[in-house]
């Protein structure tokens, strides 16, 4: 009975050591996703990224300058680039990507961070990353006219919308030349 009791509690106290977590499920850590985001050249993906987006952004500020240069100084389209310019490069993407740190550990455990890391070490994963920025910009080149036509129908039809609700509002309204009483 008593060689019994014993094996029972010895039992009872080795469960959680047999149920540990496996090591590729526990979460994240700060240092795992530091090296993916090493891994995957963050730092000069930002900055290749920031001279893909400049051009075409660039580019549609130039034909929305031409569009509107009869209402604009000459020298808006040079001081607006400088601006989009020097905006692109004070962003404080150091301090971007340490705030993303959390929403990957969040997401990933340390088996993902471990497999992604893996991956991007590969030949095909580097050029994943070399050929990203050239994709990126391409991507955007081709959306850009796109987005712009799609921005102006939806800005039309807001327009659209404010003025019959303004006439609405004006049929329903009091004449403006009365006075209400409380």
């Amino acid at each position: 009975m008593k060689v019994g009791l014993i094996l029972v509690i010895s039992f009872i106290l080795c469960v959680p050591a047999f149920s540990q977590q496996n090591p590729a499920d526990a979460p994240a850590t700060q240092a795992d996703v530091e090296k993916y985001l090493d891994v995957m050249h963050s730092h000069e993906m930002a900055n290749q990224m920031i001279e893909a987006m400049a051009k075409p952004m660039q580019q549609m500020l130039h034909e929305q300058y031409l569009r509107h240069q009869d209402l604009l100084p000459p020298d808006y389209e040079t001081k607006l680039n400088k601006m989009v310019q020097d905006m692109l490069k004070e962003m404080p993407w150091e301090e971007m990507m340490q705030a993303m740190v959390p929403a990957y550990q969040k997401h990933f455990t340390k088996g993902d961070m471990d497999a992604l890391i893996a991956f991007y070490s590969t030949p095909t994963g580097q050029k994943i990353l070399r050929e990203m920025p050239g994709l990126m910009a391409d991507s955007m080149q081709v959306m850009m006219p796109r987005m712009e036509q799609y921005i102006e129908k939806v800005t039309g039809h807001l327009r659209d919308e404010e003025l019959a609700m303004l006439k609405e509002a004006e049929k329903t309204a009091p004449s403006s030349g009365a006075v209400q009483k409380k």
